[in-house]
């Protein structure tokens, strides 16, 4: 190309266009995105753009930040970017739906009001320095004309940095909670007094278990009557604990409810111990017989042996089963650690311990179409005992005598998604017609009754699930009892739960996360945006270790020295002699000259540490700095080669 015609007047006209159109097609294109990271950290979830492309109206996103006074904080700040650069993505994908507005409150100023009107505190990041804000707030435009009592409104008071994997998560929790902002309707099938009850032996009432009281405060709460035919339509999730003896209309009423999007939470239990009732005489009858759900568990690709009890000597709890006897540990009875429950899922993700008692198992079943995910899993020094094994045990010691390790890790609660088909594919089953009364007065009501019924049109029978489901099984119910993990206390006629495991935030986080619909239910945990230095980790270990080993061997030779004075201190008689003799200083020498050289040890294991980081450093430097180069330049000189040996060809 003539290079006079490129600065020529018309060649610069044409550059400038070209920009001009080139600038013109990027901004209208916000939406492209390129992510080349590892875990794609910057795109978002199907579910996330599903949501916000289908948002009721549009929304206001206030983040809250104290940008100003986190100059001399790069790690704050950093996070900072990378939260906003999610919110933006998220915006971005909305349409405008979504808008963004970030905020610097500053002390004494609006914007610090506005903040604190949303429920957003400053959080001193330090000892003595002053408190920043980081929370985020989603709200619906304020609108004074049409909604005079304010505007619905979600927070997020404070996003800490250990939050970030599950920032996305969070953030469209408060986007859907803001877009559908009345209550969800947890539906209650169950038989337990876990809503409360009577107890025939005090002759009154018993309170509801504390989990209830917690539910209530986030959730509308409706009974299921476990007669019923149908599933109420306005019951958003379906929360099933201990069913049995269910009659085949309620089955399929739980079948059909869950084939039509609704989301359900089942804890089902082998021997739920924690249930007991007592007979007029006060003898307790365990009530251990064990949950069922006769062909929809087969329906939804699960197995659960019933008659099966989890045991775990790893995760074993110490009980006492008696006042002034002594702890001792209770197979059956298991405290499952941060370790065994899933990190790269909502419900259980930064949880440290759930209690249960006398768990089971579930497990897939074989040629099960759906999604089978454990969110919570046994040790592998764990066996699975017969339930009737544990409902009399007074002695935990005994079950050790029984005890034989199976060497693999079972299932106690997993989450169950995918396409399903129904349980009943001949429809819904005839019910069982009750004989008449014999007065024929009530006989003609139940009749007309009868008929008004058949009248009505059956609902719509659905042989497979429109979209995926969402289903979440534990295989404990005792877990939800207050003895498990919390104990209430009483302050002015108010329950105050002070928990002492993480079994009220588990149940809490599953319903939040079916309270989201599939869209919220389907977003994981993100990728880190930390990238340790694996090696250097690995050498620091290794020094650490090396470290402890000669401090253990100077402790113990200090210890032999202030030993060996102490008797070259005495006289034979044991009285102290009062005065340093040459064997004493002699020893002392000799200490002092042990103990030099253990430090020296010591500084040469951190030099050591010091050279390998350093020979680390040295060799990663060449390889970004000249083998990196050196490679492309060999690329390149290829490439060239088989251009050249191309074009020879053709001319050939």
């Amino acid at each position: 190309m003539n290079t006079n015609f490129l600065f020529s007047r018309i060649g610069l006209l044409a550059i400038s266009l070209g920009l001009v159109i080139s600038v013109l097609v990027i901004s209208s294109l916000p939406s492209v995105r390129i992510d080349l990271t590892e875990d794609d950290l910057y795109s978002l979830s199907p579910g996330t753009k599903n949501i916000v492309s289908n948002l009721q109206g549009p929304l206001e996103i206030m983040f809250f930040y104290s940008e100003s006074a986190t100059e001399d904080n790069p790690q704050i700040r950093t996070y900072a970017n990378r939260v906003q650069e999610l919110l933006r993505e998220i915006v971005i994908a909305s349409n405008n739906r979504l808008s963004l507005s970030v905020i610097d409150p500053q002390p004494f100023s609006e914007e610090e009001d506005l903040a604190t009107q949303f429920g957003i505190q400053a959080v001193p990041i330090s000892q003595g320095a002053p408190g920043i804000y980081f929370g985020l707030v989603v709200a619906q435009p304020e609108d004074r004309e049409n909604n005079p009592q304010g505007r619905a409104a979600e927070t997020l008071p404070l996003i800490r940095p250990e939050l970030e994997q599950f920032l996305e998560y969070e953030f469209m929790k408060l986007i859907t909670k803001v877009n559908e902002p009345d209550l969800q309707v947890v539906g209650l099938l169950t038989e337990l007094d876990i809503d409360g009850g009577f107890d025939p032996v005090a002759g009154q009432a018993t309170q509801q278990w504390m989990i209830m009281d917690i539910i209530r405060q986030l959730y509308a709460v409706q009974r299921v009557d476990k007669s019923a035919s149908e599933i109420d339509e306005e019951i958003d999730i379906l929360m099933i604990v201990h069913p049995q003896g269910l009659s085949e209309q309620m089955l399929y009423a739980i079948d059909q409810f869950v084939m039509t999007g609704g989301k359900a939470i089942v804890f089902l239990d082998p021997n739920a111990d924690s249930m007991v009732s007592r007979t007029q005489q006060g003898n307790l009858i365990p009530a251990g017989m064990s949950s069922e759900l006769p062909g929809l568990l087969e329906a939804w690709g699960i197995e659960f042996p019933g008659g099966k009890v989890l045991t775990d000597n790893e995760l074993a709890l110490r009980v006492s089963m008696g006042q002034g006897q002594r702890p001792i540990a209770h197979l059956g009875m298991l405290g499952v650690q941060r370790n065994f429950l899933t990190q790269s899922d909502i419900v259980t993700s930064r949880l440290e311990t759930i209690n249960m008692s006398s768990p089971g198992v579930i497990r897939q079943a074989e040629g099960a179409s759906t999604r089978f995910e454990p969110l919570m899993v046994s040790s592998n020094d764990s066996m699975l005992m017969d339930a009737g094994l544990l409902e009399d045990v007074t002695d935990p010691s005994i079950l050790f005598d029984e005890f034989i390790s199976e060497g693999i890790s079972h299932t106690i609660a997993a989450r169950i998604s995918g396409v399903i088909e129904t349980a009943f594919p001949d429809g819904r089953p005839v019910a069982e017609i009750e004989a008449p009364d014999e007065e024929s007065t009530l006989a003609e009501e139940e009749s007309t009754d009868v008929a008004a019924v058949e009248e009505e049109p059956a609902a719509e029978h659905r042989s497979s699930s429109n979209s995926e489901v969402n289903i979440l099984v534990f295989a404990d119910t005792d877990m939800l009892g207050d003895r498990m993990w919390v104990q209430v206390g009483q302050f002015m006629g108010q329950r105050i739960p002070r928990p002492f495991s993480n079994n009220g935030d588990m149940v809490i986080n599953a319903l939040d996360n079916l309270s989201g619909g599939a869209d919220l239910s389907s977003i994981r945990g993100r990728g880190t945006y930390s990238r340790p230095f694996t090696k250097v980790i690995q050498l620091q270990r290794q020094a650490d270790d090396r470290l402890r080993v000669e401090e253990a061997e100077l402790l113990d030779r200090l210890a032999e020295a202030e030993e060996a004075l102490a008797e070259l201190n005495q006289d034979e008689n044991g009285e102290l002699i009062g005065q340093v003799t040459p064997e004493i200083q002699a020893e002392v020498d000799r200490f002092n000259e042990q103990m030099l050289e253990t430090r020296r040890s010591l500084r040469d294991v951190q030099y050591q540490l010091t050279e390998d980081i350093e020979q680390l450093g040295a060799t990663l430097k060449l390889i970004n700095t000249a083998l990196i180069p050196v490679l492309l330049s060999l690329l390149a000189l290829l490439l060239s080669y088989f251009r050249a040996q191309r074009r020879k060809t053709a001319r050939a």
